[in-house]
């Protein structure tokens, strides 16, 4: 099973060609599910079922409860912000959780949870996206905390472990993220090569100005629970995609994570 977890820079930047250069990263991939964060909506389109519809898959849609500091930022208030998931396999459950966060630093973020319909194994995806304030380190802790929980209340019922992917907007030695380990969930990049690229906001990318005075940092993540029978759902590679501009234009201000599971179409297939 191919997972991949994707933050598209909502409607920032030349949009309207980046949506084309993010379908063709997706398409090249074949992904058997992917999270999306900042994903733009308006009353005639949705980015995610655009997607959807060019790559053949289901989705699910959960918009953001709070959208006008975003909205502001762009000065369009008709244009929607939210999280979604791309499917291979229809989506037969689905939940949403508002993480917590102070009043002040509130843009509607979430974690969505659905249940993919697979061969054999159902399949417990998650996708989310943390505050992003460089101060909010125990805001984001707080926020992991309550996904730990909505990932314990929606996790029964398969064999198959539960798939967390988001935006933390941390790295992976911060205590929010280092917090999953406790769930438990496993960070798929560290079944990588030693050495390997690993900086989702890296600044050879043009839409980022800064990485905290280094050149790339990890805060995009795919999580995974413990194998299940013959190792269903174990972690067998991961990598980035969209290091580069397609046809001129980088797809966005993250690069997405890859990462290839076991099954669950056959188990420790």
């Amino acid at each position: 099973m191919r997972v991949v977890t994707w933050n598209l820079w909502w409607r920032f930047g030349p949009w309207a060609d980046r949506r084309k250069a993010i379908l063709a990263v997706l398409r090249d991939l074949d992904p058997d599910v992917v999270g999306l964060q900042e994903v733009w909506a308006t009353e005639d389109e949705n980015l995610a079922g655009w997607l959807a519809g060019e790559l053949g898959l289901h989705w699910a849609w959960a918009p953001s409860p709070a959208p006008e500091r975003w909205q502001r930022r762009l000065g369009d208030d008709t244009v929607g912000i939210g999280t979604a998931v791309l499917s291979r396999w229809p989506v037969v459950e689905r939940a949403v959780l508002r993480l917590p966060v102070p009043a002040e630093l509130d843009d509607g973020r979430l974690a969505f949870y659905a249940r993919l319909d697979a061969p054999v194994h159902q399949v417990p995806f998650f996708t989310t996206h943390l505050t992003s304030a460089s101060h909010a380190a125990q805001v984001r802790r707080d926020q992991v905390a309550a996904l730990a929980g909505f990932v314990a209340a929606h996790r029964h019922g398969t064999a198959h472990p539960p798939v967390v992917t988001g935006d933390f907007n941390a790295r992976p030695d911060t205590e929010g993220v280092r917090l999953l380990r406790t769930v438990p969930l496993h960070d798929a990049w560290d079944h990588a090569a030693p050495g390997t690229p690993d900086g989702t906001w890296d600044t050879a990318n043009p839409y980022v100005s800064h990485a905290d005075g280094e050149s790339s940092i990890r805060i995009d993540y795919i999580h995974v629970g413990p194998p299940g029978p013959a190792g269903l759902g174990s972690v067998r590679s991961v990598r980035r995609a969209g290091t580069g501009p397609v046809a001129g234009v980088w797809p966005s201000d993250h690069l997405a994570v890859v990462a290839d599971l076991a099954g669950p179409g056959a188990e420790g297939a």
